[in-house]
């Protein structure tokens, strides 16, 4: 067996994506050995995700191997807070004022150095104790990370300004970088192409993006040839839907379809996202919080208004519980 020191930590910490409905574990390292293994989890929507888990570490055979590292995506509401703007005790309230998140989870923060922000989500306390029964060195991160850690970097690729979008899971997180930081970040639900066309046209207006000169990226859950991207193309002259393939050097990892892309942005990103070592800070409240936040469809509130809220008292923190 080789030695664990020439291992890379990709080999060694499992990864396991958590999102709606869906589960899957992974491990491997594509670019050095050009493998992975890559292992979805069918859930129970009968039960609780943490009942699920702990099935998911009964049956699943990527899950009994013992790994004892994990890097945990976690797909949940998140709210961005520059880094200037950040205080650590205020972000609970922060949150859960903008997401009205319940007293069952707790809220994780976790700093975006290249973006000069934090993200702050939540996870279920009972799913987290799952997770922290059987790995000792745990990396909890948003679902969306990876990916705007590896299209931070195509955002100076040329000089037209860009809007991007990833599609996962009848989602689509928009967002636009300027000057290290985000400019603009939003998850939208969309059940239907219309509602995707009426979210990427609304924030491309309200952006005051050019029509004629800035380009359009989108990634994940579409295609070059499909309705939206023509659709797109009626009202916007640069719509540009990026190819795994093109996007990770044609790596064998990069052609399955069945992969997210948030998890070939973990392993194919060529400056080794994995192997970065977080600052994480967590803290467990016994009130109902609040968060900082990327604006959603469903929450308009705005970070100055959550931090005037919570300074000046003007919103009740119930004690969950009580």
């Amino acid at each position: 067996m080789a030695n664990k020191d020439n291992l890379s930590d990709k080999m060694l910490r499992l990864t396991l994506r958590l999102s709606h409905g869906r589960l899957s574990a992974s491990v491997g390292d594509p670019q050095s050995l050009g493998s992975i293994v890559y292992e979805p989890y069918e859930m129970n929507n009968g039960i609780s995700p943490a009942a699920n888990l702990r099935e998911a570490f009964q049956r699943s055979e990527l899950l009994k191997s013992g790994y004892r590292r994990a890097l945990i995506l976690n797909d949940a509401p998140v709210l961005i807070i520059p880094e200037e703007e950040y205080v650590a005790e205020e972000a609970d309230t922060l949150y859960r004022y903008t997401f009205r998140t319940g007293g069952s989870d707790e809220v994780v923060c976790r700093q975006l150095p290249a973006l000069n922000g934090v993200a702050a989500f939540a996870m279920n306390k009972d799913l987290l104790m799952v997770i922290e029964d059987h790995f000792e060195d745990i990396r909890l991160t948003t679902l969306c990370e990876p990916v705007w850690t590896h299209l931070y970097k195509r955002n100076f690729m040329g000089s037209r300004q860009k809007l991007f979008a990833y599609f996962f899971g009848k989602q689509v997180c928009v967002f636009r970088f300027g000057q290290s930081r985000f400019k603009f970040c939003n998850t939208f639900d969309v059940p239907h192409e219309q509602d995707a066309l009426y979210y990427l046209l609304f924030v491309w207006r309200q952006l005051g993006m050019s029509v004629e000169k800035d380009e359009f990226h989108l990634v994940g859950e579409v295609t070059e040839d499909g309705w939206l991207c023509s659709q797109l193309r009626q009202y916007l002259r640069r719509v540009v839907a990026v190819t795994p393939q093109a996007d990770f050097r044609n790596i064998a990892m990069a052609k399955n379809p069945d992969i997210p892309y948030d998890l070939k942005a973990v392993y194919l990103d060529e400056e080794g996202w994995q192997g970065r070592r977080p600052i994480l800070q967590r803290k467990t409240y016994s009130m109902s919080s609040v968060a900082i936040s990327i604006l959603t469809n469903r929450q308009h509130s705005t970070f100055s208004r959550a931090r005037e809220a919570s300074r000046s008292n003007c919103f009740r923190v119930v004690a969950s519980g009580s």
